[in-house]
C-alpha cells in the first residue's frame, strides 16, 4: 500500500506518461506562434487555481513546448483538463484564423466582383458614348446630305426657272420680231421720190421765188433722172399745171395724194395703178423753176403738210 509520500511521485510518474492527447498537442503547439503560448499560459494558470493548486509551472521557448517537468504540481485529471483547454484554444483560434481567412477571402471576392462591376460599368459608358457618337455622326452625315441635297435641288430648280424665263423672253423676242416684220410687210411701202439728189428747199420756207411759204420740198437732181412714187395708189392727175410745169398725182389707200411737178416728162396716166418705186416721170424745168428738180408735195384734205416730217414718220429720211 503506497505511503503518503509515494502519491507524488506516483503523480509525477503518471503525468510523465505521454497520452495520445498530449502527443498530438506537442506536435500542434510546435506550430503557434509566441502571442498564443502567451494566452495558452494565461489559460492553465486560470485552471490551476480552479483545481486548487498555487503554483503552476510551464516552460516556454521558441523552438518547442514545455518539458516534462514543467507539468510538475498537476494531477492527471488537471493535466488532462489543461490538455483539452490547449487543443479547444488551438480550434478556437484555428477556426478564428479560418474566418479571417473566409473574410479575407469574401472581401477580396466582394472587391474583385466590384473592380469586375467597375470595368463593366465603364465598358458600357464607353459603348454608350461611342454609340453616341456614332448616332451623331450619322444624324450630322444625314443632315449634312439632306442640306446638299436641298440646295442641289433648289439649284436646279433655280436653273429651271431661269431657263424657262430665258425660253420666254426669246419667245416673246421671236413674237415680236415677227410681229414687227409682218407689220413691216403689212405696212405700205415708202420711198423717196429720186435718187441722186440735194434739197434745195424745205416746207413752209420763205422766199422771193414762191408767191407764199414754199409747200413742199425741192429735190435738186440732174435732167432725166428717174422720178418715183414714193407710195402705192392710183395716179388722178397727169398733165402740165402752170407753175408746177408737167405735174403727177398720186391718190394713196388712206387717201393722201402725194405730187410731182416741173418734170420733163410722163410715164404714166390717169387711172393707172402703182406700187412704192414704180417711175412716174423724170427729173425737168417745166414751170416755175430755176434748175431741174422735182417739186414733192403731200396733200391731206386738199392742204398740204410737212412731207419731211410725213416720210420720216414712215421710216424713210429724206
Amino acid at each position: 500500500m503506497p505511503t503518503h509520500q509515494d502519491a507524488p511521485n506516483a503523480d509525477r510518474q503518471a503525468s510523465s506518461r505521454p497520452t495520445a492527447s498530449r502527443r498530438v498537442a506537442k506536435h500542434r503547439t510546435h506550430r503557434q506562434s509566441t502571442i498564443r503560448r502567451t494566452q495558452l499560459i494565461g489559460l492553465t494558470a486560470a485552471l490551476a487555481a480552479a483545481a486548487g493548486t498555487t503554483t503552476v509551472s510551464l516552460a516556454t521557448s521558441a523552438t518547442g513546448p514545455a518539458n516534462a517537468s514543467g507539468d510538475a504540481g498537476l494531477s492527471s485529471a488537471q493535466a488532462e483538463a489543461l490538455t483539452a483547454a490547449r487543443i479547444d484554444r488551438r480550434e478556437l483560434g484555428s477556426r478564428d484564423a479560418s474566418r479571417i481567412d473566409l473574410s479575407l477571402a469574401d472581401a477580396q471576392k466582394a472587391a474583385a466582383v466590384k473592380a469586375a462591376q467597375q470595368r463593366a460599368a465603364k465598358l458600357a459608358a464607353n459603348e454608350t458614348i461611342t454609340k453616341r457618337r456614332a448616332l451623331a455622326l450619322a444624324a450630322a452625315k444625314a443632315a449634312a446630305a439632306k442640306k446638299a441635297a436641298e440646295n442641289a435641288k433648289a439649284l436646279a430648280a433655280a436653273r429651271a426657272e431661269a431657263q424657262a424665263k430665258a425660253a420666254a423672253i426669246a419667245k416673246q423676242v421671236a413674237i415680236e420680231k415677227a410681229a414687227a416684220k409682218e407689220a413691216a410687210e403689212a405696212a405700205p411701202k415708202v420711198v423717196l421720190p429720186t435718187t441722186g439728189y440735194r434739197l434745195t428747199a424745205r416746207f413752209n420756207q420763205a422766199g422771193s421765188r414762191w408767191s407764199s411759204n414754199h409747200t413742199g420740198l425741192d429735190f435738186a437732181a440732174p435732167m432725166g433722172t428717174p422720178v418715183r412714187s414714193v407710195l402705192a395708189g392710183e395716179v388722178i392727175q397727169a398733165s402740165f399745171e402752170g407753175a408746177y410745169g408737167r405735174q403727177v398725182k398720186v391718190r394713196h389707200s388712206d387717201g393722201t395724194v402725194t405730187s410731182y411737178g416741173h418734170m420733163s416728162e410722163f410715164d404714166v396716166s390717169v387711172g393707172d395703178s402703182v406700187e412704192a418705186g414704180t417711175m412716174i416721170g423724170r427729173i425737168g424745168m417745166t414751170g416755175n423753176t430755176t434748175g431741174p428738180h422735182v417739186h414733192f408735195e403731200v396733200l391731206r384734205g386738199g392742204s398740204p403738210v410737212n412731207p419731211e416730217s410725213w416720210l420720216r414718220d414712215r421710216g424713210v429720211t429724206p
